[in-house]
């Protein structure tokens, strides 16, 4: 089947992809959680290991520009429908 960009797309192959990533996502949400539950921000600022940090919020805005760029298009693809 042929997408919008003009490449053939595994339709199977792209499903499975999404929910191994959700399943990915949310442990790695639970993870965070474990850690916001038991410390302080400034704690983790303070004694956290700076690197691993910056590397985990370099990360985690990469996945929310990837999201904010798929809710977008979600939304121009609902008003079109409409």
């Amino acid at each position: 089947m042929a997408a919008r960009s003009g490449k053939n797309i595994d339709m199977a192959r792209l499903k499975a992809d999404v929910a191994a990533a959700s399943v990915e996502l949310l442990s790695a949400h639970c993870a965070i959680d474990r850690i916001r539950m038991q410390y302080s921000p400034q704690d983790i600022v303070a004694f956290g290991d700076r690197h691993a940090l910056q590397q985990a919020i370099a990360s985690a805005e990469a996945v929310c520009r990837f999201f904010s760029q798929i809710g977008h298009h979600f939304n121009r693809q609902e008003d079109a429908n409409r």
